[in-house]
């Protein structure tokens, strides 16, 4: 379950480039504070899986009310993976 909000989370990504930084910054707008940058678009959204997981974890964790995704709804699964 969480490999398939993970995927689902990654179509959502949007990422630019930074001039100013030379670089892309990816970032997930349902996910608040998920974010990742490479310097290109597909080094940044390889890191984005990690980050979310760990995201998700310490959401989780934290009891957090993580946002559903593509109808994967984690917090009723919660007490599992926690």
């Amino acid at each position: 379950m969480l490999e398939d909000y993970i995927a689902a989370a990654v179509e959502q990504a949007t990422c630019e480039y930074l001039d100013d930084d030379d670089l892309y910054f990816c970032s997930i707008p349902a996910l608040p504070g998920v974010w990742s940058s490479g310097d290109s678009p597909e080094s940044a959204r390889q890191e984005l899986p990690s980050v979310i997981a760990d995201w998700v974890t310490v959401g989780l964790e934290r009891s957090h009310r993580i946002p559903v995704l593509a109808g994967i709804d984690l917090n009723t699964q919660s007490r599992q993976y926690v």
